[in-house]
């Protein structure tokens, strides 16, 4: 059985926690901040975490995560 490529684009994207989810940074918060209210930027810190229904596809793109 020949070794699985990685793909690349979600190697830089995702991130493996400690309990084996994946968590990746948040969208929008690069420009237009000033329309954001404090709260929505705070939050916008914290980065999200792969859904469940997501997860297979992650794992498939990542297979040595």
């Amino acid at each position: 059985m020949p070794k699985v490529k990685t793909k690349r684009a979600a190697a830089k994207r995702f991130k493996v926690t400690g309990t084996g989810k994946f968590k990746y940074p948040r969208a929008n918060k690069v420009h237009f901040l000033t329309k954001k209210s404090p709260k929505r930027k705070m939050g916008l810190r914290r980065p999200g975490i792969v859904d469940k229904t997501n997860m297979k596809a992650v794992r498939e793109m990542l297979p040595y995560a």
